[in-house]
């Protein structure tokens, strides 16, 4: 795929160091690059996305999730010398025009859009390699990647641990669904991950196996991310908020579980989008739409050290 970068260049601020935001492209993707002030040669840090319609800064179009995580995220690490780059998914934000029918996505398309972006990273001037952040289902396809891609470096953040079947399985039945419905979710989900599309699908279960979503569903839940993780060559960092409302510690503890000699953190009193938060949910919720919030302490700094650690 043809690179490009974009010659415009803005001005941001880093905590007391300044920093260049440029924007980059690769193909129709859209990303910023983000240079600290008097660079020297290091790694640096690829920002993967997580679910949903989450753009580069971490914000979503769904109203009321404006956290700003990744934004902030970039900022701290260019005030500790640290490079970074984020980008809009497909189909997200200026990257709208990479995907123009929901039917022609699949879970490897960000995989390959990560390890693209690494490598345009990896090129760039001072970079001496790459680590990759995903966060949350961003963790998966940063695990993936790293098969794809040199990188000197994982960073799985508030990842799931299951595969994504089992989870929604999980929550179907926390929401009270009756067996019977449960019985025919499971039958779906067995179906898909035997590479076969559903056929009718009743009204009540479009939203989640409407036939234009099924093949991406089937490319998802095929994948174990505990297996995924265990598969990394590279250090890796596993990094959790323990008032993660979204998920809950027993999905970082089976990562840690794939992955032996990752590094596992957890964070007191830290979220899902990595601000400070109580557990009760309301309060919790609340900070995913204050993009001023600062990230939680000890967030910079365990992915700062990790990073730095790296030979």
């Amino acid at each position: 795929m043809k690179i490009a970068i974009a010659l415009t260049m803005l001005l941001s601020l880093s905590g007391a160091a300044s920093a260049a935001e440029q924007e980059v492209s690769l193909g129709p993707l859209k990303g910023t690059l983000e240079t600290p002030e008097h660079l020297k040669d290091g790694p640096a840090v690829l920002i993967i996305a997580g679910s949903g319609p989450t753009d580069r800064d971490g914000n979503s179009s769904i109203g009321g999730v404006t956290p700003a995580t990744y934004k902030l995220l970039a900022q701290g690490l260019a005030a500790e010398g640290i490079p970074s780059l984020r980008y809009d998914k497909r189909g997200i934000g200026a990257s709208k025009a990479a995907l123009t029918r929901e039917e022609d996505l699949r879970f490897s398309n960000y995989v390959d859009d990560a390890a693209g972006f690494a490598e345009l990273l990896r090129s760039q001037p001072h970079v001496t390699c790459v680590v990759l952040f995903g966060h949350s289902e961003g963790a998966l396809i940063a695990a993936l990647a790293a098969a794809k891609t040199k990188v000197c470096g994982v960073i799985s953040v508030a990842g799931a641990g299951f595969p994504a079947d089992e989870i929604m399985l999980k929550q179907f039945a926390g929401m009270g669904l009756p067996a019977a419905a449960l019985e025919q979710a499971k039958g779906y989900f067995a179906t898909l991950k035997k590479g076969e599309m559903i056929g009718d699908v009743p009204h009540g279960w479009a939203a989640i196996f409407r036939p234009s979503i099924q093949p991406y569903m089937a490319s998802w839940i095929s994948v174990d991310p505990a297996q995924a993780l265990g598969a990394v060559k590279a250090p890796v960092l596993i990094l959790q908020g323990r008032n993660d409302i979204q998920v809950p510690v027993e999905n970082v503890e089976r990562l840690a579980q794939g992955a032996p000699k990752a590094k596992l953190v957890l964070l007191d009193g830290t979220n899902h989008v990595l601000k400070s938060a109580p557990a009760e949910r309301a309060a919790n919720v609340a900070t995913y739409a204050d993009p001023a919030l600062p990230l939680a302490p000890g967030v910079v700094q365990n992915v700062v050290d990790f990073v730095k650690g790296l030979k």
